[in-house]
C-alpha cells in the first residue's frame, strides 16, 4: 500500500528529504520506521522520537493504513 512519509528537523536532514511516497506491505508506525532505516541509515534515533499519522500525534504501535502520512519527529533537546 502507499503512504506518505514526513520527516521534521534532524530526521530531514538524515533522510535527505522531507517527504516521500512508499509502498509499505503494511504494519505499526515501529515497523514503517524500521523500513525506512533501512533506506535512510542516518535514521536510528527511534526510542526518543515522536510519531504521527494523519496529524495525530500516535504511538508506535498505531496500524498504518493506506494512504496515510506519517510524520517522524526526532528527539528533541530543551533548556
Amino acid at each position: 500500500m502507499k503512504v506518505k512519509v514526513r520527516y521534521f528537523a534532524l530526521f530531514r536532514e538524515q533522510a535527505g528529504c522531507a517527504s516521500e511516497s512508499v509502498d509499505f506491505p503494511g504494519g505499526t508506525a515501529r515497523e514503517l520506521f524500521q523500513m525506512m532505516t533501512a533506506k535512510h541509515q542516518a535514521l536510528n534515533t527511534q526510542a526518543a522520537s515522536l510519531v504521527a499519522i494523519n496529524d495525530e500525534m500516535s504511538g508506535w504501535e498505531s496500524t498504518i493504513s493506506e494512504n496515510d502520512e506519517v510524520l517522524f519527529f526526532p528527539p528533541v533537546a530543551g533548556g
